[in-house]
């Protein structure tokens, strides 16, 4: 016999998530990172190039292709439930052929087999996290039919599990990590007759992904923050990954004992990640207590305080009751509407929609009205969530009894409503087609507000390129196993116990071992920083112990200042600059003007162009006799100023010179002299 004691009810207050306590209320977390490797596309030898353009930017030379999708069988014969989905929504996709797509990225030829550079970054990756690798590398079909991918799949393959990260509050496993295609990237949606039209660019689509996927070892919503930063730190790490806005995302994996496992997509922003968590923690725990709500006005069984507890005999009663209590059933009510205050819904109905209502008996005043919680956050409540499943069939939104009369419509147009819908209803103006899917949407989700939340998808709401307030909306149902099948136009690729044992043998160095590498340098914490935020370390040191013998100071100033795109021209400038046989202001136009990166060509042509140009330093006696003369002309201006006079007349001597002194010899020159006169 079980001696598992009965879960309490979970405590804490909704409208104060930052005041819930995750160890009491069961939370649960784990993380999925997806970092662009810096390689060439994974199964196309393409190359991975980024073409940024807008839709209204886009070469009319570019081809395009015209698209349907359906969801297919996966191995066990069962269709996806996220899959099946997306095919209800019945949207079409135009895809935009960028120069680096082919006929791979087109799905009109067999996939090639695995990037053997981007295998190597992950094979790096898995072994800096002191993970497993698997013997085969066995390149799978996931299901995806959100037209992402032409062919209506992503390939993914496992390369290594049993993993781990270390954070300052304690490790966190590495149950899996793969490598993946990218998808395609969005461009634009637009409404037709038909239904709703996608266009997607493919210039990102095959780009290589590491996916890292942690356990469930999370222990509050900061150490997720924690956790997120380590693992891309030590993806960086390999220099071998792509940087820049959209090419890492982090996934949060997120429940509470009263909840269920929630996927929360749209986390970019690493310091936004623990109030994302806590919003979803109390969105949870709202729904628990509003499922027991509405059980208990039904006189039906309680929601047990953990899904553990869960007796699935129970739920599918409760379902029963529930959907008899709750059919579909729905009334075109546009007539109700023929003076309508709101120009939006005058606009589409002349434009050929209707006004389709939903009746929901049994959820008046439970639809909830915008409320925000203690920090400004949009409180969860049912009349969003019931949104979120209307727009997935491309609606802009809903209107509710419990907000009504608001947003143009008056009293009279609701109280008609009400008069064929009862006292709570949903109104959907849409096309009839596209308001009918979107309103089952929301009978699906109002039937399910009396169990545990569903397991599914969710995107954080982002306004103007960042989060609104931390909360999110449905995206779609959590997809499961069937999604995934063998590729069999990939042949298996073995991993060689050598190689693994040389890449496990000369990983590259951490973040921290870098920055002690460079402590030994003569250069700041600030500069030191920099370089390592940069990427620039490894060439400050082959600067600094190469043939040239750059000064440390000079060198990591110099990268800082001009970066690398010719960065043999840059070194070559800087010594000849600490050598004396060029001044300062000659390193730029020289650097600019090098037509070659080879550098004992540089180190016979820099040097007389430099003299050619006037950037060849004037000898020291020029110096020193131009400085007396400018401190003979000003001298009672020294007087007056003291050392602060060495700024002021640096310009001066400089111009007399003509600009062919080296600064730092002026300054010193100045300043002997200055010293002298005091």
């Amino acid at each position: 016999m079980s001696t598992r004691t009965m879960a309490e009810a979970p405590v804490g207050n909704v409208a104060d998530a930052n005041g819930l306590d995750p160890a009491a209320i069961g939370f649960m977390c784990g993380l999925e990172v997806h970092q662009q490797l810096a390689t060439g596309k994974l199964h196309s030898r393409q190359p991975s190039t980024l073409f940024e353009q807008s839709i209204d930017e886009i070469p009319a030379s570019w081809a395009t292709a015209h698209r349907r999708l359906r969801a297919a069988r996966g191995e066990g014969g069962r269709i996806d439930i996220a899959a099946r989905f997306e095919q209800r929504r019945n949207r079409s996709f135009v895809y935009v052929q960028s120069p680096n797509a082919g006929l791979i990225e087109m799905d009109d030829a067999p996939p090639l087999s695995h990037d053997e550079d981007a295998v190597d970054v992950v094979l790096t990756m898995a072994a800096m996290m002191d993970a497993k690798p698997v013997g085969m590398l066995q390149a799978m079909r996931k299901t995806v039919v959100d037209g992402s991918n032409t062919s209506g799949f992503q390939r993914t393959t496992l390369v290594a599990t049993d993993g781990v990260v270390k954070t300052p509050t304690g490790p966190v496993g590495v149950d899996v990590i793969c490598l993946e295609e990218d998808s395609a990237r969005k461009l634009d949606t637009y409404n037709t007759e038909d239904g709703e039209q996608v266009v997607y660019t493919l210039d990102r689509l095959g780009i290589p992904l590491v996916e890292v996927a942690t356990a469930p070892d999370v222990t509050t919503p900061e150490h997720a923050k924690e956790t997120a930063l380590a693992l891309g730190t030590l993806l960086r790490d390999t220099r071998r990954v792509r940087r820049g806005l959209g090419s890492i995302r982090q996934d949060l994996n997120v429940s509470i004992g009263a909840g269920d496992r929630v996927e929360i997509k749209g986390c970019q922003d690493l310091d936004w990640i623990p109030r994302i968590i806590r919003l979803e923690m109390a969105r949870q725990l709202h729904f628990h207590r509003l499922a027991n709500t509405l059980r208990e006005q039904m006189s039906l069984p309680p929601l047990p305080n953990h899904r553990d507890e869960d007796d699935p005999t129970t739920e599918a009663t409760v379902c029963a009751t529930v959907e008899a209590a709750m059919p579909l059933t729905m009334f075109d009510v546009t007539t109700n509407f023929g003076v309508c205050d709101s120009k939006m819904i005058r606009s589409s109905i002349d434009s050929g929609a209707i006004v389709l209502g939903l009746s929901l008996p049994g959820l008046a005043g439970h639809l909830g009205t915008k409320q925000l919680d203690t920090e400004g956050s949009q409180l969860p409540r049912l009349g969003r969530e019931l949104s979120s499943a209307a727009k997935l069939a491309g609606v802009k939104g809903i209107f509710h009894s419990d907000e009504l009369p608001a947003y143009g419509i008056t009293e009279t147009e609701t109280a008609a409503c009400a008069d064929i819908l009862g006292d709570c209803f949903v109104l959907c103006v849409a096309p009839e087609w596209q308001a009918e899917l979107a309103l089952e949407a929301v009978l699906a989700r109002a039937r399910l507000s009396y169990h545990r939340i569903p397991q599914e998808v969710r995107n954080v709401v982002v306004r103007k390129g960042a989060p609104e307030d931390g909360t999110t909306t449905a995206m779609r149902p959590l997809p499961g196993g069937a999604r995934m099948y063998p590729e069999t136009d990939i042949p298996v690729v073995a991993i060689d116990p050598s190689h693994w044992n040389t890449i496990s043998a000369n990983l590259p160095l951490t973040t921290g071992e870098r920055i002690q590498r460079l402590s030994s340098l003569e250069i700041s914490e600030n500069q030191i920083g920099a370089i390592v935020r940069a990427e620039l370390d490894d060439i400050l040191m082959d600067g600094i112990n190469g043939s040239l013998q750059l000064p440390p100071v000079a060198w990591a100033s110099a990268l800082l200042d001009f970066g690398t795109e010719k960065v043999n021209a840059l070194a070559v400038a800087i010594h000849l600059r600490e050598t004396g046989i060029m001044t300062r202001e000659g390193v730029e136009p020289m650097v600019a003007e090098a037509a070659t990166d080879d550098v004992s060509t540089l180190l016979e042509w820099m040097p007389t162009q430099a003299a050619a140009r006037g950037y060849e330093p004037a000898d020291t006696d020029a110096v020193s006799a131009a400085v007396a003369e400018v401190l003979a002309e000003r001298s009672d201006f020294v007087t007056e100023r003291g050392m602060a006079a060495l700024g002021p007349l640096m310009g001066v001597v400089m111009g007399k010179l003509g600009g062919s002194a080296d600064g730092k010899a002026v300054s010193a020159a100045l300043k002997e002299q200055i010293q002298r006169m005091l």
